[in-house]
């Protein structure tokens, strides 16, 4: 197993805490700027990486509200405080992948990000999930601490 770097990120208000974990040999973090409207209006700028770990921590769940849109197939995390979107979750195959907002890092240290423009118009459930399993975060643990 590669070593993985460990990079912070929140909302603007903390309600929701992130811990990626990004492969230390890979200093390039790619960024997607999906063109979907929702995406678009929230300026969102989307990462994964297959060999990822992501930790969610989240204070107060009653303080999350999840969005979901368009297939149906990933919910996305917003805070009900400061309206901040750090994460998607797609639940595939009784599986957990995840993708996370860019903007919200906030210790990239000697990592840096390269973007990209993305258009999922056109894909179709089947290959949506399956470019999902393929490219987004596998090991996701989300700990609600508050209630």
């Amino acid at each position: 197993m590669p070593e993985l770097a460990t990079i912070n990120g929140a909302c603007h208000c903390g309600n929701i805490r992130l811990v990626l974990h990004w492969p230390e040999s890979e200093t390039n973090i790619p960024v997607r700027k999906c063109g979907c409207s929702f995406c678009q209006k929230h300026a969102a700028a989307w990462t994964s990486h297959g060999r990822a770990q992501l930790v969610v921590d989240i204070d107060d769940p009653a303080l999350v509200s999840h969005y979901r849109f368009g297939t149906q197939t990933a919910d996305f995390g917003i805070c009900r405080v400061c309206g901040v979107v750090p994460f998607a979750l797609s639940e595939i195959d009784n599986t957990r992948y995840a993708i996370v907002n860019a903007s919200t890092l906030e210790d990239v240290g000697r990592f840096s990000f390269s973007s990209s423009a993305t258009d999922f118009d056109g894909e179709d459930v089947d290959g949506r999930l399956t470019r999902r399993q393929r490219k987004w975060i596998s090991r996701v643990l989300i700990n609600e601490t508050g209630a």
